[in-house]
Protein backbone atom coordinates (compact mmCIF):
# COMPACT_ATOMS: atom_id res chain seq x y z
CA UNK A 1 0.00 0.00 0.00
CA UNK A 2 2.79 2.35 0.99
CA UNK A 3 4.63 1.51 -2.25
CA UNK A 4 1.48 2.23 -4.25
CA UNK A 5 1.08 5.66 -2.55
CA UNK A 6 4.76 6.42 -3.13
CA UNK A 7 4.48 5.54 -6.86
CA UNK A 8 1.31 7.61 -7.31
CA UNK A 9 2.96 10.67 -5.72
CA UNK A 10 5.98 10.29 -8.01
CA UNK A 11 3.62 10.03 -11.00
CA UNK A 12 1.85 13.21 -9.83
CA UNK A 13 5.18 15.12 -9.57
CA UNK A 14 6.25 13.92 -13.03
CA UNK A 15 2.87 14.95 -14.44
CA UNK A 16 3.21 18.50 -13.03
CA UNK A 17 6.80 18.77 -14.29
CA UNK A 18 5.70 17.79 -17.82
CA UNK A 19 2.91 20.40 -17.68
CA UNK A 20 5.39 23.12 -16.63
CA UNK A 21 7.74 22.23 -19.50
CA UNK A 22 4.83 22.38 -21.97
CA UNK A 23 3.78 25.82 -20.66
CA UNK A 24 7.36 27.12 -21.04
CA UNK A 25 7.54 25.80 -24.59
CA UNK A 26 4.22 27.43 -25.47
CA UNK A 27 5.36 30.76 -23.98
CA UNK A 28 8.45 30.90 -26.22
CA UNK A 29 8.18 33.42 -29.08
CA UNK A 30 7.29 31.98 -32.45
CA UNK A 31 7.60 33.71 -35.81
CA UNK A 32 4.68 36.10 -36.28
CA UNK A 33 3.75 34.82 -39.73
CA UNK A 34 3.35 31.09 -38.94
CA UNK A 35 2.37 28.94 -41.86
CA UNK A 36 0.19 25.84 -41.66
CA UNK A 37 1.25 22.51 -43.06
CA UNK A 38 -0.95 20.12 -45.03
CA UNK A 39 -2.14 18.45 -41.82
CA UNK A 40 -3.14 21.82 -40.33
CA UNK A 41 -0.22 21.86 -37.82
CA UNK A 42 2.31 24.68 -37.49
CA UNK A 43 5.52 24.26 -39.43
CA UNK A 44 8.63 24.02 -37.31
CA UNK A 45 11.42 26.64 -37.17
CA UNK A 46 13.54 24.86 -39.78
CA UNK A 47 10.72 24.94 -42.36
CA UNK A 48 10.09 28.63 -41.57
CA UNK A 49 13.76 29.53 -42.14
CA UNK A 50 13.81 27.66 -45.46
CA UNK A 51 10.71 29.56 -46.61
CA UNK A 52 12.28 32.85 -45.48
CA UNK A 53 15.43 32.10 -47.49
CA UNK A 54 13.30 31.53 -50.59
CA UNK A 55 11.59 34.91 -50.06
CA UNK A 56 14.98 36.62 -49.70
CA UNK A 57 16.17 34.99 -52.95
CA UNK A 58 13.11 36.37 -54.77
CA UNK A 59 13.79 39.89 -53.37
CA UNK A 60 17.44 39.72 -54.49
CA UNK A 61 16.37 38.64 -57.98
CA UNK A 62 13.95 41.59 -58.18
CA UNK A 63 16.70 44.02 -57.09
CA UNK A 64 19.07 42.62 -59.74
CA UNK A 65 16.35 43.01 -62.40
CA UNK A 66 15.77 46.64 -61.33
CA UNK A 67 19.51 47.39 -61.61
CA UNK A 68 19.66 45.76 -65.06
CA UNK A 69 16.81 47.97 -66.35
CA UNK A 70 18.79 51.11 -65.40
CA UNK A 71 19.73 53.05 -68.54
CA UNK A 72 23.39 52.74 -69.53
CA UNK A 73 24.78 56.07 -70.77
CA UNK A 74 28.43 55.19 -71.29
CA UNK A 75 31.61 55.99 -69.36
CA UNK A 76 33.85 59.02 -68.86
CA UNK A 77 37.56 59.10 -68.06
CA UNK A 78 38.99 62.09 -66.22
CA UNK A 79 42.20 63.20 -64.50
CA UNK A 80 42.66 65.50 -61.47
CA UNK A 81 45.82 67.27 -60.31
CA UNK A 82 45.91 69.82 -57.50
CA UNK A 83 48.74 72.37 -57.38
CA UNK A 84 49.23 73.32 -53.71
CA UNK A 85 51.65 76.17 -54.52
CA UNK A 86 49.39 77.85 -57.10
CA UNK A 87 46.16 76.79 -55.30
CA UNK A 88 44.70 75.58 -58.58
CA UNK A 89 42.80 72.46 -59.58
CA UNK A 90 43.76 71.10 -63.00
CA UNK A 91 41.03 68.95 -64.53
CA UNK A 92 41.38 66.87 -67.68
CA UNK A 93 38.39 65.48 -69.57
CA UNK A 94 40.18 62.56 -71.22
CA UNK A 95 37.52 60.63 -73.16
CA UNK A 96 34.05 59.06 -73.25
CA UNK A 97 33.09 55.62 -74.50
CA UNK A 98 29.83 53.90 -75.49
CA UNK A 99 27.72 57.06 -75.51
CA UNK A 100 24.06 56.69 -76.57
CA UNK A 101 23.13 57.76 -80.10
CA UNK A 102 20.88 60.84 -79.94
CA UNK A 103 20.97 61.85 -83.63
CA UNK A 104 18.93 60.29 -86.45
CA UNK A 105 22.06 58.94 -88.11
CA UNK A 106 22.79 56.68 -85.13
CA UNK A 107 25.55 58.92 -83.73
CA UNK A 108 25.99 61.97 -81.46
CA UNK A 109 28.01 65.20 -81.49
CA UNK A 110 29.33 65.12 -77.90
CA UNK A 111 31.13 67.71 -75.82
CA UNK A 112 31.67 68.14 -72.07
CA UNK A 113 31.01 71.09 -69.75
CA UNK A 114 33.23 71.16 -66.65
CA UNK A 115 32.37 73.24 -63.58
CA UNK A 116 32.48 73.31 -59.79
CA UNK A 117 29.37 73.27 -57.61
CA UNK A 118 27.82 75.06 -55.81
CA UNK A 119 29.09 78.33 -57.39
CA UNK A 120 29.03 77.26 -61.10
CA UNK A 121 30.72 80.54 -62.02
CA UNK A 122 33.84 79.10 -63.61
CA UNK A 123 32.73 76.94 -66.50
CA UNK A 124 34.78 75.26 -69.23
CA UNK A 125 33.78 73.37 -72.37
CA UNK A 126 35.62 70.87 -74.55
CA UNK A 127 35.46 71.04 -78.33
CA UNK A 128 32.53 69.33 -80.04
CA UNK A 129 33.44 65.98 -81.63
CA UNK A 130 31.24 65.32 -84.63
CA UNK A 131 29.44 62.01 -85.28
CA UNK A 132 31.07 59.79 -82.69
CA UNK A 133 30.03 57.77 -79.64
CA UNK A 134 33.63 57.40 -78.40
CA UNK A 135 35.12 60.93 -78.35
CA UNK A 136 38.74 61.45 -77.26
CA UNK A 137 39.01 64.98 -75.80
CA UNK A 138 42.20 65.10 -73.70
CA UNK A 139 41.57 68.77 -72.78
CA UNK A 140 42.83 70.24 -69.50
CA UNK A 141 41.19 73.13 -67.63
CA UNK A 142 42.51 75.01 -64.62
CA UNK A 143 40.32 76.26 -61.77
CA UNK A 144 42.51 78.96 -60.24
CA UNK A 145 42.35 80.48 -56.75
CA UNK A 146 40.77 77.41 -55.17
CA UNK A 147 42.34 77.11 -51.67
CA UNK A 148 42.72 73.52 -50.49
CA UNK A 149 40.56 74.26 -47.41
CA UNK A 150 37.66 75.22 -49.70
CA UNK A 151 37.77 72.07 -51.84
CA UNK A 152 35.99 69.93 -49.22
CA UNK A 153 32.54 71.50 -49.82
CA UNK A 154 32.84 71.57 -53.63
CA UNK A 155 31.73 69.02 -56.23
CA UNK A 156 33.32 68.73 -59.66
CA UNK A 157 30.78 68.12 -62.44
CA UNK A 158 31.36 66.72 -65.94
CA UNK A 159 28.13 67.38 -67.89
CA UNK A 160 28.08 65.47 -71.21
CA UNK A 161 26.00 67.09 -74.00
CA UNK A 162 25.00 66.32 -77.57
CA UNK A 163 25.50 69.44 -79.72
CA UNK A 164 22.56 70.54 -81.86
CA UNK A 165 23.00 73.35 -84.34
CA UNK A 166 19.34 74.44 -84.53
CA UNK A 167 17.88 73.73 -81.08
CA UNK A 168 18.82 73.42 -77.41
CA UNK A 169 21.61 70.93 -76.82
CA UNK A 170 20.51 67.63 -75.25
CA UNK A 171 22.23 66.57 -72.06
CA UNK A 172 23.30 62.92 -72.22
CA UNK A 173 24.21 62.69 -68.54
CA UNK A 174 26.78 63.72 -65.97
CA UNK A 175 29.54 62.56 -63.64
CA UNK A 176 29.76 64.17 -60.20
CA UNK A 177 32.97 63.99 -58.16
CA UNK A 178 32.68 65.30 -54.57
CA UNK A 179 36.19 66.62 -53.86
CA UNK A 180 35.90 65.61 -50.19
CA UNK A 181 35.90 61.98 -51.39
CA UNK A 182 39.20 62.12 -53.28
CA UNK A 183 42.83 62.50 -52.18
CA UNK A 184 44.08 65.63 -53.96
CA UNK A 185 47.61 65.05 -52.64
CA UNK A 186 48.10 62.64 -55.53
CA UNK A 187 47.17 62.54 -59.23
CA UNK A 188 43.80 60.89 -59.77
CA UNK A 189 42.88 59.23 -63.05
CA UNK A 190 39.78 57.06 -63.26
CA UNK A 191 36.70 55.97 -65.19
CA UNK A 192 33.15 56.63 -64.01
CA UNK A 193 29.73 55.61 -65.34
CA UNK A 194 27.76 58.55 -66.75
CA UNK A 195 24.60 59.02 -64.69
CA UNK A 196 21.24 60.34 -65.87
CA UNK A 197 20.37 63.86 -64.74
CA UNK A 198 17.55 64.07 -62.22
CA UNK A 199 15.44 67.18 -62.81
CA UNK A 200 14.23 67.30 -59.21
CA UNK A 201 17.62 66.26 -57.83
CA UNK A 202 17.76 69.10 -55.34
CA UNK A 203 15.14 71.33 -53.77
CA UNK A 204 16.35 74.95 -53.93
CA UNK A 205 13.43 76.80 -52.34
CA UNK A 206 10.32 78.78 -53.38
CA UNK A 207 9.64 82.35 -54.46
CA UNK A 208 6.36 84.29 -54.36
CA UNK A 209 5.88 87.23 -56.73
CA UNK A 210 3.11 89.15 -58.52
CA UNK A 211 2.83 90.25 -62.16
CA UNK A 212 0.65 93.16 -63.30
CA UNK A 213 0.38 94.63 -66.80
CA UNK A 214 -1.31 97.87 -67.90
CA UNK A 215 -1.81 97.85 -71.72
CA UNK A 216 -2.38 101.63 -72.08
CA UNK A 217 0.94 102.59 -70.47
CA UNK A 218 2.87 99.38 -71.27
CA UNK A 219 3.88 99.11 -67.62
CA UNK A 220 4.83 95.63 -66.41
CA UNK A 221 5.07 95.68 -62.61
CA UNK A 222 6.86 92.85 -60.84
CA UNK A 223 6.25 92.58 -57.10
CA UNK A 224 8.80 90.45 -55.25
CA UNK A 225 6.98 89.38 -52.09
CA UNK A 226 8.99 86.65 -50.34
CA UNK A 227 11.06 83.46 -50.55
CA UNK A 228 10.99 80.40 -48.31
CA UNK A 229 13.16 77.35 -47.55
CA UNK A 230 16.09 78.65 -49.60
CA UNK A 231 19.13 76.43 -50.00
CA UNK A 232 21.94 77.04 -47.48
CA UNK A 233 24.88 78.54 -49.36
CA UNK A 234 27.21 79.75 -46.58
CA UNK A 235 29.41 77.73 -44.22
CA UNK A 236 27.34 79.16 -41.34
CA UNK A 237 24.26 77.30 -42.66
CA UNK A 238 22.52 80.42 -43.94
CA UNK A 239 22.35 82.59 -47.09
CA UNK A 240 22.33 86.31 -47.88
CA UNK A 241 19.67 86.29 -50.61
CA UNK A 242 18.52 88.94 -53.05
CA UNK A 243 16.54 88.72 -56.31
CA UNK A 244 17.67 89.85 -59.77
CA UNK A 245 14.92 90.58 -62.32
CA UNK A 246 15.47 91.04 -66.05
CA UNK A 247 13.59 91.00 -69.36
CA UNK A 248 14.86 88.62 -72.02
CA UNK A 249 14.29 88.63 -75.78
CA UNK A 250 13.41 85.51 -77.81
CA UNK A 251 17.14 84.55 -77.95
CA UNK A 252 17.55 84.82 -74.18
CA UNK A 253 19.53 88.08 -74.26
CA UNK A 254 18.83 90.79 -71.71
CA UNK A 255 16.71 93.81 -72.71
CA UNK A 256 17.59 97.02 -70.87
CA UNK A 257 18.84 97.16 -67.30
CA UNK A 258 18.23 94.46 -64.73
CA UNK A 259 16.63 95.25 -61.36
CA UNK A 260 17.67 94.06 -57.91
CA UNK A 261 16.01 93.75 -54.52
CA UNK A 262 17.77 94.56 -51.27
CA UNK A 263 19.97 91.87 -49.68
CA UNK A 264 18.51 90.06 -46.65
CA UNK A 265 21.51 88.97 -44.59
CA UNK A 266 21.49 85.51 -42.98
CA UNK A 267 17.92 84.65 -43.95
CA UNK A 268 16.54 81.53 -45.64
CA UNK A 269 12.96 82.87 -45.56
CA UNK A 270 13.37 86.52 -46.64
CA UNK A 271 10.44 88.94 -46.94
CA UNK A 272 10.92 91.73 -49.51
CA UNK A 273 7.63 93.35 -50.64
CA UNK A 274 9.52 95.36 -53.31
CA UNK A 275 8.17 96.28 -56.75
CA UNK A 276 9.90 97.04 -60.06
CA UNK A 277 8.55 98.45 -63.35
CA UNK A 278 9.50 97.51 -66.93
CA UNK A 279 8.08 99.20 -70.03
CA UNK A 280 6.94 96.59 -72.56
CA UNK A 281 4.77 97.26 -75.62
CA UNK A 282 1.69 95.02 -75.79
CA UNK A 283 2.68 93.32 -79.06
CA UNK A 284 6.06 92.43 -77.49
CA UNK A 285 4.51 90.36 -74.69
CA UNK A 286 4.62 87.25 -76.90
CA UNK A 287 8.31 87.72 -77.73
CA UNK A 288 9.77 88.51 -74.32
CA UNK A 289 10.11 86.60 -71.06
CA UNK A 290 10.84 87.62 -67.48
CA UNK A 291 13.65 85.95 -65.52
CA UNK A 292 14.03 86.06 -61.74
CA UNK A 293 17.27 84.74 -60.22
CA UNK A 294 17.61 84.32 -56.46
CA UNK A 295 21.29 84.74 -55.58
CA UNK A 296 23.46 84.56 -52.46
CA UNK A 297 25.33 87.86 -51.96
CA UNK A 298 29.09 87.64 -51.50
CA UNK A 299 31.11 90.68 -50.38
CA UNK A 300 34.46 89.38 -51.63
CA UNK A 301 33.71 87.47 -54.85
CA UNK A 302 30.80 87.30 -57.26
CA UNK A 303 27.37 86.26 -55.99
CA UNK A 304 26.34 82.60 -56.27
CA UNK A 305 22.96 81.84 -57.92
CA UNK A 306 20.59 79.71 -55.83
CA UNK A 307 17.79 79.16 -58.35
CA UNK A 308 15.68 80.79 -61.04
CA UNK A 309 12.19 81.19 -62.50
CA UNK A 310 11.35 82.37 -66.02
CA UNK A 311 7.82 83.41 -67.11
CA UNK A 312 6.65 83.90 -70.68
CA UNK A 313 4.80 82.38 -73.63
CA UNK A 314 7.88 80.27 -74.43
CA UNK A 315 7.66 78.47 -71.06
CA UNK A 316 5.62 75.52 -69.76
CA UNK A 317 3.50 74.71 -66.72
CA UNK A 318 3.08 77.37 -64.04
CA UNK A 319 5.66 79.67 -65.65
CA UNK A 320 3.43 79.89 -68.77
CA UNK A 321 0.17 79.99 -66.75
CA UNK A 322 1.34 82.94 -64.61
CA UNK A 323 2.27 84.98 -67.71
CA UNK A 324 -1.00 84.17 -69.53
CA UNK A 325 -3.09 85.09 -66.46
CA UNK A 326 -1.29 88.44 -66.29
CA UNK A 327 -2.02 89.19 -69.98
CA UNK A 328 -5.66 88.03 -69.75
CA UNK A 329 -6.32 90.07 -66.58
CA UNK A 330 -4.98 93.60 -67.29
CA UNK A 331 -4.40 96.00 -64.38
CA UNK A 332 -4.82 93.16 -61.88
CA UNK A 333 -1.82 91.79 -59.92
CA UNK A 334 -1.54 88.00 -60.33
CA UNK A 335 0.27 86.26 -57.45
CA UNK A 336 1.82 82.76 -57.53
CA UNK A 337 4.38 80.69 -55.63
CA UNK A 338 7.06 79.09 -57.86
CA UNK A 339 9.59 76.36 -57.09
CA UNK A 340 13.10 77.55 -57.95
CA UNK A 341 14.87 75.69 -60.75
CA UNK A 342 18.56 75.04 -61.14
CA UNK A 343 20.61 77.77 -62.84
CA UNK A 344 22.50 76.43 -65.85
CA UNK A 345 26.21 77.31 -65.90
CA UNK A 346 26.64 80.46 -67.97
CA UNK A 347 23.00 81.58 -67.59
CA UNK A 348 23.98 84.46 -65.36
CA UNK A 349 25.34 87.54 -67.10
CA UNK A 350 28.06 88.43 -64.56
CA UNK A 351 30.67 86.79 -66.81
CA UNK A 352 29.59 89.01 -69.72
CA UNK A 353 29.98 92.07 -67.50
CA UNK A 354 33.53 91.00 -66.61
CA UNK A 355 34.35 90.63 -70.31
CA UNK A 356 32.90 94.07 -71.04
CA UNK A 357 34.95 95.63 -68.21
CA UNK A 358 38.07 93.88 -69.52
CA UNK A 359 37.45 95.28 -73.02
CA UNK A 360 36.88 98.77 -71.59
CA UNK A 361 40.16 98.50 -69.66
CA UNK A 362 42.03 97.40 -72.79
CA UNK A 363 40.54 100.34 -74.74
CA UNK A 364 41.68 102.80 -72.04
CA UNK A 365 45.20 101.34 -72.09
CA UNK A 366 45.37 101.67 -75.89
CA UNK A 367 44.14 105.26 -75.67
CA UNK A 368 46.86 106.07 -73.11
CA UNK A 369 49.51 104.57 -75.41
CA UNK A 370 48.25 106.65 -78.35
CA UNK A 371 48.25 109.83 -76.21
CA UNK A 372 51.78 109.09 -74.94
CA UNK A 373 53.03 108.60 -78.51
CA UNK A 374 51.48 111.94 -79.56
CA UNK A 375 53.24 113.74 -76.68
CA UNK A 376 56.57 112.18 -77.63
Amino acid sequence: MAGHIRNSSVDRVCHWWVLLVRVEVLQKERPKDKKKGKDGKDQDDEDFLVDNEEEMDVKEELEIKQDSTKEYLGKLQYKLEYDFNAQSLNVTAVQCTELPALDLGGTSDPYVKVYLMPDKKRKFETKVHRKTLNPFFNETFSFKQVPYSETFDKTLVFAVFDYDRFSKHDQIGEVKVPLCMVDLAQTIEEWKDIQSVKVDDQYLGDICFSLRYVPTSGKLTVGILECKNLKKMDITGASDPYVKIKLLDSKGKRIGKKKKTTVKMGNLNPYYNESFVFIVEQEMLRRVSLELVVADYDRIGSSDPIGRVECGYNRKGLELKHWKEMVENPRRPIVHWHVLKDVEPGDDDDDEKKKEKKKEGEKKERKKEVDNNKIQ
